[in-house]
């Protein structure tokens, strides 16, 4: 279990994505998931749980372009 999952986050808190689920990024476009891929275990802002608690975490891509993921809780862990 995740540091993540023992201590419930709050919006706003750095988290990192520790890997990726299974197929997460395979239906998506190549820049979309290299963009994904790159910030694997890097600070990203954690924003909330959506209404089937998987988090919402945000960052921007190498070309400035905003993101926003939902994933299990289990794929990140709280930064220190």
């Amino acid at each position: 279990m995740s540091n993540a999952q023992k201590k419930k986050l709050k919006s706003g808190e750095i988290v990192a994505l520790t890997e990726l689920p299974p197929g997460f990024i395979d239906d998506l476009p190549v820049e979309d998931q290299q963009a994904i891929t790159e910030i694997v275990g890097r600070p990203i802002v954690f924003n909330g749980y959506d209404e089937i608690g998987r988090a919402e975490l945000q960052f921007t891509s190498r070309d400035g372009n905003l993101h926003f993921i939902f994933i299990n809780p289990k794929f990140i862990t709280a930064a220190n």
